[in-house]
């Protein structure tokens, strides 16, 4: 037997005739992730970095302001875009498996022993995928909510932070990786879905 008045903890909605029983829906959960660096370093497997993930910030995007100075006032419009980096922060494992590979991607980009740089960036630019799961696990294979693609990324800053003896927590490497682009799949639920591009004469907005 349904209970009705589970379906009431949500935002009252106007002139929307699913509101009477609409009921409030699942979030997604921080925790409920997993980060895959594709073309990272060199050696393998990769999954190591995926199972000493502590936390990933998700994309941020900044647009320029393009300023119009008219008559009396002032027209703000969208100019080129910037995706900000984001930060990973890693466990540092006794097998070495993650300094290891963290290593081989800074040497991929520079070469310090033999101060040597990468001649193109194709040489050294990986490709990392940011998936919010369900929950499941072992028999129960996880569903994958949201898939952020992260295209021509690379290491903007390592840091292999602090020693300490007066604490217990995990030595820990936080990286800060730059890309090119990112797009949300499956397309049509955000960044990269197709939008009909429309063209007008005028730089303000509104529906004048």
């Amino acid at each position: 037997m349904a209970i009705s008045t589970l379906s009431k903890f949500t935002v009252p909605l106007s002139n929307d005739q699913s509101s009477a029983s609409q009921g409030l829906l699942m979030p997604k959960l921080q925790y409920r992730f997993r980060l895959i660096l594709e073309n990272f370093g060199v050696s393998t497997p990769r999954s190591e970095l995926t199972k000493q993930v502590i936390d990933v910030t998700r994309p941020s995007l900044t647009f320029d302001t393009v300023t119009l100075d008219v008559y009396n006032s002032k027209v703000y419009m969208a100019g080129k875009h910037t995706w900000e980096p984001i930060t990973i922060n890693l466990r540092d494992d006794v097998n070495n498996s993650v300094s290891k590979l963290v290593g081989e991607q800074i040497q991929k980009q520079f070469d310090f022993f033999e101060q040597s740089s990468a001649a193109s960036g194709i040489d050294y630019k990986f490709t990392g995928r940011i998936e919010m799961l369900d929950g499941g696990n072992g028999a129960s294979a996880p569903n994958v909510l949201e898939t952020w693609e992260l295209y021509g990324a690379y290491v903007e800053n390592v840091n292999y932070n602090t020693l300490a003896y007066a604490t217990s927590d995990p030595v820990t490497i936080t990286l800060s990786m730059r890309y090119d682009n990112a797009v949300q799949t499956p397309q049509g639920t955000g960044i990269g879905t197709a939008v009909a591009r429309t063209i007008g004469t005028l730089s303000t907005g509104g529906g004048q």
